[in-house]
C-alpha cells in the first residue's frame, strides 16, 4: 500500500505558506468516514433521496474541512 501526502500551498495561516499535516489527516478522516457513510447513505437513499444524499456528502462537506482546518501546518 502506497503512502500519500496532501499539500495545500498558498495559505496565509503559517509562515511557510504550505500545509501538509492538516490536509493529510483530513484526507484520512474523509476516507474512514466515507467507508461508513456511503453504504449507510445508499440504503437510506432508497427511502429518502434528500437524506441519503446528505449522509453520503457528509465526509466531504463536514469531516474533511473540520479536520483539515484544525491543524495550521
Amino acid at each position: 500500500m502506497g503512502s500519500f501526502v496532501c499539500v495545500e500551498c498558498g495559505t496565509r495561516r503559517n509562515p511557510c505558506r504550505c500545509r501538509v499535516f492538516g490536509p493529510t489527516l483530513g484526507c484520512v478522516a474523509f476516507l474512514v468516514t466515507a467507508v461508513v457513510c456511503w453504504p449507510v447513505g445508499a440504503v437510506i437513499w432508497i427511502c429518502s433521496h434528500a437524506k441519503g444524499r446528505r449522509i453520503m456528502g457528509k465526509p466531504a462537506a463536514v469531516v474533511y474541512p473540520k479536520v483539515s482546518n484544525c491543524l495550521p501546518i
